[in-house]
């Protein structure tokens, strides 16, 4: 998520020019070469059909860094959502009023191929490949900007539990498919080794999506997930936040958190 708080950053965030056209390096430029044409392959079996038919509508192109002028293009065409250059990290109030507003922020920059594999903040790649691609099913855009409008009315202990439910659902969702399990989670998504986990490993308990459940359930960023929560459409992510959402954040709150599933 775009407000995680982290003690320091390598990352340089680039400006746009006067048009809106943001530059990058012939490395920045190979490594998102190298990401995409890697990703894509490990994703194609495993992600959903919705996330799929995203990635080519955005048709991204492996030789240059996308601008967000022409993901907009795309978004809006058929969701009705744009996307904008922010820094790597912007404040909890100015992330949900984006939302809000149907606009996705993307961070500026690609990271470093040292961190080919696994960066802690949230570069260019994670933001497009991952996330974008599902903006372009109405129904899943439509959950994001009324999750948005929530979180932007909610008091900060709300806010707390919301960014769990966002946690289980936009970053690390899983879905039942006619084909099978499959991810639409854009942290898994962007990553070469969750994607493969996510399914594949023993490991990890995939647990039916309930709200109550995710909103108590805590995590950390910087690990393979110990749990996974799975719904079966996308209007059920809709549906429970067109209900009574506070009934349940108020439920969260007074049962409190379960123990966490790793090392402190």
């Amino acid at each position: 998520m775009k407000f995680e708080t982290y003690e320091k950053t390598k990352y340089t965030a680039h400006l746009p020019d006067k048009n809106g056209h943001v530059h990058y390096t012939p490395e920045e430029t190979s490594v998102w070469h190298d990401l995409l044409v890697r990703q894509e392959k490990i994703v194609a079996p495993r992600a959903c059909d919705d996330y799929l038919q995203g990635l080519k509508i955005l048709n991204l192109s492996k030789d240059e860094v996308p601008q967000c002028k022409e993901l907009s293009k795309s978004l809006m065409r058929v969701s009705g959502w744009t996307v904008v250059t922010v820094p790597a990290l912007i404040s909890a109030d100015e992330f949900f009023t984006l939302l809000s507003r149907k606009i996705f922020p993307v961070a500026s920059f690609v990271r470093f191929r040292e961190e080919i594999d696994y960066l802690q903040e949230p570069d260019i790649f994670h933001e497009v490949f991952g996330h974008c691609p599902m903006l372009t099913n109405p129904t899943y855009a439509d959950f994001m900007e009324r999750y948005g409008i929530l979180a932007l009315k909610a008091h900060s202990e709300d806010r707390i539990l919301l960014a769990r439910l966002y946690w289980f659902t936009v970053e690390f969702g899983l879905i039942n498919t006619k084909k099978g399990l499959r991810i639409y989670g854009g942290g898994i998504l962007s990553s070469k080794n969750e994607t493969i986990y996510a399914l594949e490993s023993p490991t990890p308990q995939r647990l039916p999506f309930n709200g109550l459940e995710a909103l108590r359930t805590p995590y950390r960023i910087d690990i393979m997930q110990p749990v996974y929560f799975v719904i079966n459409n996308f209007s059920e992510l809709y549906q429970l936040l067109d209900g009574n959402i506070q009934d349940l954040l108020d439920q969260a709150t007074r049962l409190g958190e379960y123990p966490p599933l790793f090392a402190a």
